[in-house]
C-alpha cells in the first residue's frame, strides 16, 4: 500500500532587534500608533479601512489594512490579542493571503533607551509551493518591510 504523500508548509520566522534613543513608554506607544504604520507603509499605499484606523490600537481590538503588494491591491485583518504595557504587544492576522501570521513585539528598556525586538511567524497557503514561495522572495520582502516600519518608529522616537 503507497503511503500517502502530506503537503504542509513550515512557519518562516523573521527575528528582528532595533536600538532605539528613547524611553520604553514611548517607543511602544509608536510601535502600536495606526497613524505610524500607515507613514511607514506608504510605499505600498496602505491604508487602515476598519476597526481601528487612526490612533492607539489597544487590547482586543482590530484594523483592516489595504495595501498593494507584488502588485495586487489586497487586505489583511490583524487582532491585537496579547499587551502588557510597556513591554509587549502580539498582534495576529484574522483575515488576510497568509495562512497565519504572529507578530510578536517587545520592549526592553535600557538606562532611558529601548530595544525594541520583534518575532514575526508567518505561514504561506499552498503547502510546498508556499515554502518556496516563502524561500524565493517573501521572506526576504517581509524583512524589509519590517525594517522600514522600525526605521520609522526610530526616527520618530529619536525626533529625528
Amino acid at each position: 500500500m503507497q503511503q500517502p504523500i502530506f503537503l504542509y508548509s513550515m512557519p518562516s520566522q523573521i527575528l528582528l532587534a532595533t536600538h532605539i534613543k528613547a524611553p520604553v513608554e514611548k517607543v511602544f506607544d509608536i510601535a502600536r500608533n495606526i497613524d505610524v504604520h500607515v507613514e511607514s507603509t506608504k510605499h505600498t499605499g496602505e491604508q487602515a479601512i476598519a476597526g481601528r484606523t487612526s490612533g492607539l490600537i489597544e487590547l482586543g481590538e482590530t484594523v483592516t489594512w489595504r495595501a498593494k503588494h507584488f502588485g495586487v491591491w489586497q487586505n489583511l485583518t490583524s487582532k491585537i490579542t496579547e499587551m502588557e504595557y510597556p513591554n509587549y504587544f502580539t498582534d495576529i492576522q484574522v483575515e488576510g493571503a497568509f495562512k497565519s501570521f504572529t507578530h510578536e513585539h517587545y520592549f526592553y528598556p535600557i538606562l532611558n533607551q529601548t530595544m525594541m525586538r520583534d518575532i514575526f511567524t508567518f505561514e504561506s497557503p499552498g503547502g510546498i509551493l508556499g515554502e518556496a514561495v516563502n524561500y524565493l522572495f517573501l521572506s526576504k520582502y517581509m524583512t524589509r518591510l519590517l525594517l522600514k516600519r522600525n526605521e520609522v518608529i526610530k526616527q520618530i522616537a529619536e525626533g529625528q
